[in-house]
């Protein structure tokens, strides 16, 4: 199958990227910046905050202060994810265009993580599927560990497909599949995508491939290959991997757009702008660029 002509990038750092940021609660004014300036470089689909507890996750204690305080711009999607009818409804009164859910390939991954089965996980969606359907809002679905698991190691492509059916089924628009702990390498990407494929539509497929051992950019363009033009990324590589200390976590959107610049591959999105908020994130955080374009582009934007 030929490369897709044009990619959608879903942008993950204000979500993904900041809820296991260590230290301090960051500031509701960094986060909404750091969303009004994506905005600006051409995204269109940005995953804003989590409505998740703050006594699990701190960091996203104040998503709905954060969707109160964005500036709006015509034609970008601002998701949010919800694991439940409580946080969809908060969601809701936060005027999100969009929510998301997420479960596990990984039945030791799912209960360690969430603290139930699998097949338990699904069941606590159906609420939170038939309000959004009720009020029209989209839902978009995860599945982690697709590619390995910290407690189970390889996952069965199998597995992943059923779970990632069993979302598509219950109304999920879209499935991203996860290599939660970025243990992936190009053919273990195919195979697990040629898996899924046969049970749900690639074009209703994403990829979220962390970098914890540098494979990401390699397992995109393999999966790119099969027809993949969805892509879930986070600027200057936000987000580190809990599972693997010190390691890096989500791939670099900056990285992942030279690479999709490179194949000819439209995104519509700005990579000089997309740097310079990566080199604006990673000051106000008090950290390293994560984005080897982002260091590279550096001086020049």
């Amino acid at each position: 199958m030929a490369f897709p002509k044009q990619v959608r990038l879903v942008e993950m750092s204000p979500r993904d990227g900041l809820q296991n940021e260590p230290g301090p609660v960051i500031a509701t004014r960094i986060k909404t910046g750091l969303i009004d300036r994506l905005a600006g470089c051409g995204l269109t689909h940005i995953e804003s905050a989590s409505f998740v507890s703050p006594k699990w996750v701190p960091q996203m204690g104040d998503a709905a202060k954060v969707m109160a305080g964005i500036t709006r711009k015509p034609g970008v999607r601002y998701s949010v994810l919800t694991p439940n009818l409580r946080g969809f409804e908060n969601a809701l009164e936060a005027g999100v265009d969009e929510v998301a859910v997420f479960a596990a390939a990984s039945e030791s991954f799912s209960q360690k993580n969430i603290n139930c089965s699998i097949a338990e996980s699904l069941e606590r969606f159906h609420p939170v599927m038939e309000a959004a359907n009720q009020h029209g809002i989209p839902v978009r679905g995860y599945v982690s560990t697709v590619l390995g698991c910290p407690y189970e190691g390889s996952i069965q492509p199998a597995q992943v497909a059923k779970v990632a059916k069993d979302l598509a089924d219950m109304g999920c628009y879209e499935i991203s599949l996860g290599d939660t702990i970025g243990v992936g390498t190009p053919l273990k990407a195919k195979r697990m995508l040629e898996a899924v494929a046969k049970d749900v539509p690639v074009d209703k497929l994403a990829a979220h491939f962390h970098d914890t051992y540098g494979q990401a950019l390699a397992n995109l363009y393999a999966v790119l290959e099969e027809g993949v033009a969805v892509i879930d990324a986070s600027v200057a590589g936000l987000g580190g991997c809990p599972y693997a200390k010190g390691a890096s976590g989500n791939v670099a959107t900056e990285d992942v757009l030279y690479l999709l610049q490179g194949l000819g591959i439209e995104t519509g999105v700005d990579l000089d702008k997309l740097a310079a908020v990566g080199d604006w994130i990673s000051g106000q955080l008090r950290r390293h660029n994560g984005s080897k374009v982002g260091q590279a582009l550096g001086g020049k934007c």
